[in-house]
């Protein structure tokens, strides 16, 4: 293609627009490197608290044991009190219009900032090339930013690994600077077709420059891309939104290719190299776990070389407990990862929070990993009629499904003094697995208390974690942690009778025998009789009885019930208040109780003046939001 024409209008442009280009991927060089710095001094500190919890002597471990570790302390609480407020809009049908959190706000307007100074620096002179310089600027300041916008799409992140967090935690980052591309791509254009506005000029233009239609294509793409990624649009068909996203991301890249002239076509190279990165390497971790060369079958009942097998059980209407059985990787509490069961869609890979902690030595799962999902649309629907069909057959057959991860990185739950788990219905999934790690760990942990609340409209939808619950309680109890355990069911007030279940049934009915989906040799039966509490046969179908309202259920001594809406301020205010250390507070649920969460930790870390000579200690918040 002849870019003569392109080359002779951006000479005298050219050397000015490129430098700009280079300092922009400087700046994000200098961020990620205060990151990576940020990363090493909060890991001295997590070494430092370790080290002191495995004293006695010394009453609170997680406080600052020294100037810096203090000025350190000081520092983080001011960024976090800045940092967790979010404002709601509780309007339905409009909250997916809520902004994100001020955090993310301020740290948008700093892109924004950089972005916007590149876009006008040394470019507004009102002379004869006037529209043609800022038209050129912002064609360098769109392209520069498309290889920033395939990294934070990659799943095994690069820029995630330096900074210490994982691609899900960067994709609102990733939307917004797409957002951020569509506008300085239509400053581009606007400023190109205002100089030839002409009808008979413009298409005498089109004629000699090809790469015109090119980009006015890239630019639709952009366009098409920025409404459909809206949440309302993304929730009528999450798998067509995924698949028709890859394409449009595939064809963004080979328009640009072809609009932009030569000199300029290495931020596309950039951008191809991301997404090959990520996708080879995604490849390579989905044939080595899903690919067993020699699978031992005769250690645990379930072990094939091609997939997995998985059990599948409907709980209730709208849940389904997945069991994947012999996995022979590790992963952390509050990692996911991508399950594809090709039976019930060859094109359908979702994914999801993994619901157990890691492998206890001598339970009888060998190893399996438990997911728990709730119906919505597309695949969820038809995952949980399939074991529907199954277990009104009486049948419990297997399918194969294959994983990929685990992705995510969580930080460590054990050095804080005090845990805050919150969560709604599913999103117990990411809260009862640290609450798992940390009771089962055999290394040292700086938590005394653990306060966990779980909240649901139904019953049902919590059945698989409130028995789980129970049988945490007396493992606390042995390790010396304090556990409170809040369940609130806020819609009708029913429970189902397995959350009335006491800790002396659990632990009875566990050490009675291995069950009928035990799968594992028998040679840790007296292993099993301590650990296998800790775990849930998913595959045995639970005796069904009449719900009861929560009025005609005895008290639980372990769990507290209630049928009202909990007052969250007062929840974490009460442990935080109790406590001589830091406390994390962890959530994970909708929008509305996400945003209730970070406005009461930032107003209740203001209050107290956390590290700021009041002698209050810090408050830690994770958030994680599941939505479409």
């Amino acid at each position: 293609m002849d870019m003569g024409g392109m080359d002779m209008g951006t000479n005298m442009f050219q050397k000015t627009n490129m430098a700009l280009a280079r300092d922009f991927w400087y700046i994000i060089a200098v961020v990620m490197g205060v990151l990576v710095s940020f990363q090493a001094v909060n890991y001295y500190q997590s070494q430092i608290r370790l080290r002191t919890c495995s004293s006695t002597s010394i009453q609170f471990p997680t406080k600052p044991r020294n100037r810096f570790l203090q000025a350190w302390a000081t520092l983080t609480a001011v960024v976090r009190e800045v940092s967790y407020p979010q404002f709601y809009i509780p309007v339905r049908h409009l909250s997916f219009l809520t902004p994100p959190s001020s955090g993310r706000i301020i740290f948008l307007f700093c892109y924004w900032a950089v972005i916007i100074y590149m876009m006008v620096d040394k470019a507004v002179i009102h002379d004869v090339s006037f529209w043609e310089r800022i038209g050129f600027r912002n064609a360098w300041v769109t392209v520069m930013q498309l290889p920033l916008l395939y990294l934070l799409a990659s799943k095994c992140s690069i820029l995630g690994f330096l900074a210490g967090t994982s691609y899900e935690r960067l994709n609102w980052l990733h939307r917004w600077v797409g957002r951020t591309m569509f506008v300085t791509a239509t400053v581009h254009g606007f400023h190109f077709y205002t100089m030839y506005h002409d009808g008979l000029i413009w298409n005498e233009m089109i004629e000699i420059m090809p790469m015109i239609k090119y980009g006015l294509g890239a630019w639709a793409v952009l366009l098409w891309t920025l409404v459909s990624s809206f949440a309302p649009f993304r929730r009528l068909a999450y798998e067509l939104f995924v698949l028709q996203h890859v394409v449009s991301a595939i064809l963004l890249l080979w328009l640009v290719y072809v609009h932009v002239p030569v000199y300029a076509r290495y931020n596309v190279w950039f951008a191809i190299a991301a997404l090959c990165f990520d996708r080879v390497y995604r490849t390579a971790l989905l044939i080595w776990q899903n690919i067993k060369v020699r699978p031992n079958r005769s250690r645990c009942r379930g072990g094939q070389r091609i997939g997995h097998q998985a059990q599948v059980r409907a709980v209730g209407s709208s849940i389904t407990v997945v069991t994947i059985k012999d996995v022979h990787f590790k992963w952390r509490a509050g990692q996911h990862l991508y399950l594809w069961i090709p039976q019930l869609g060859l094109t359908d890979s979702h994914p999801y929070t993994i619901a157990s902690s890691h492998k206890v030595e001598g339970t009888c799962i060998c190893n399996s990993i438990q997911l728990v999902v709730r119906k919505h649309n597309g695949f969820s629907r038809r995952l949980h009629d399939f074991a529907t069909k199954l277990q009104a057959a009486g049948k419990k057959e297997t399918v194969t499904a294959f994983v990929s991860g685990p992705y995510g990185a969580p930080p460590r739950w054990d050095i804080y003094e005090t845990l805050i788990l919150i969560s709604a219905s599913t999103g117990a999934s990411f809260t009862l697995p640290i609450l798992e790690s940390v009771l089962t760990t055999k290394r040292t942990v700086c938590t005394k208390r653990i306060d966990f609340l779980l909240t649901a409209k139904q019953g049902e939808e919590i059945d698989f974690y409130v028995t789980r619950l129970h049988s945490f309680i007396e493992r606390a109890r042995g390790v010396g942690i304090e556990l409170l355990v809040h369940v609130a069911v806020t819609q009708n007030g029913e429970l189902s009778p397995f959350a009335n279940t006491t800790i002396e049934t659990a632990a009875s009915s566990s050490s009675a025998g291995p069950t009928s989906g035990c799968c594992c040799a028998r040679g840790n039966q007296s292993t099993e009789k301590v650990t296998e509490a800790l775990s849930v046969d998913v595959e045995s179908s639970p005796i069904q009885t009449p719900r009861k309202r929560l009025s005609d259920i005895s008290v639980d001594s372990h769990v507290h019930h209630t049928a009202t809406r909990p007052d969250i301020e007062s929840f974490i205010r009460e442990p935080v208040e109790a406590t001589g250390g830091e406390t994390s507070v962890v959530v994970c649920g909708g929008q509305s109780l996400v945003a209730r969460v970070r406005n009461c930790v930032a107003s209740l870390s203001d209050e107290r003046a956390v590290h700021k000579g009041t002698g209050a200690q810090g408050l830690h918040l994770h958030v994680e939001e599941y939505c479409f």
